[in-house]
């Protein structure tokens, strides 16, 4: 695909989701997002072609001027938008899917001094919010949302959302997510939240107890209409 048509493309993706975004004009004049992605281009390029060491420098030029972090070996999908843009760090094996979308501060990073694979792959129409951090070689799905300011270590399925610290499906497919059980061998697309489990409990705790108390007005409604009958009669017999 060439250049002038990817910037088409990265324009009309800004106008799609960007409610404040103005004219195709303004748009490329005025959105580091956009420059940061374009300029990874010919940083990969470099990259790919044995010129290192440059790619790394023009890619610290583009992170002065932008804010945007993006190591030149990263792998971006068409129509990535970068809102706001300040504070984005991309890592260098890190892959991003078609469509989707990072707002500030957002970082798809590494988890240590682990070598080959370390950094996370997005699937297409990803939106992260926020100051989210997605964090080591774990796999984010299709139409996945993630909460700003969350903590993703974990792989999450396709049609989620995700939120808290740690990342925590709490959606999926349009329905909300409640916890699979509390034994913690089951909790596959999140870490354990104890607190959440603890307050899910007393929940579950006072519902029963509601009904168990119904019940017993019940009974005592029951017993008090049979002693009321039995006196009733008592009082027809003695006179």
């Amino acid at each position: 695909m060439g250049f002038i048509t990817t910037i088409k493309e990265d324009i009309a993706a800004v106008k799609h989701n960007d409610p404040a975004a103005q004219n195709g004009f303004v748009i490329f004049l005025s959105y580091p997002g956009l420059h940061a992605k374009w300029m990874h281009t010919p940083e990969h390029w470099l990259w790919n072609h044995g010129a290192r060491s440059l790619a790394r420098i023009v890619s610290q030029v583009t992170r002065f001027f932008t804010g945007v972090e993006i190591h030149p070996a990263a792998q971006l999908g068409r129509r990535l938008f970068i809102d706001h843009a300040m504070g984005v760090v991309i890592g260098e094996t890190t892959i991003v899917g078609d469509d989707c979308t990072l707002y500030q501060g957002v970082t798809l990073g590494g988890t240590g001094n682990e070598v080959g694979k370390r950094h996370p792959t997005l699937g297409n129409n990803v939106t992260v919010g926020s100051g989210a951090k997605v964090l080591g070689n774990i796999t984010i799905g299709d139409n996945v949302r993630i909460g700003g300011n969350s903590v993703v270590v974990k792989d999450v399925p396709s049609d989620s959302t995700v939120v808290g610290v740690p990342g925590r499906v709490v959606r999926r497919n349009g329905c909300r997510v409640m916890a699979e059980s509390f034994d913690a061998k089951l909790h596959r697309e999140s870490l354990p939240d104890p607190v959440e489990e603890a307050s899910r409990l007393n929940r579950e705790g006072i519902a029963g107890n509601a009904r168990r108390i119904h019940e017993l007005e019940q009974q005592v409604a029951e017993l008090t209409a049979l002693v009321n009958e039995l006196a009733g009669k008592h009082d027809e017999n003695g006179a």
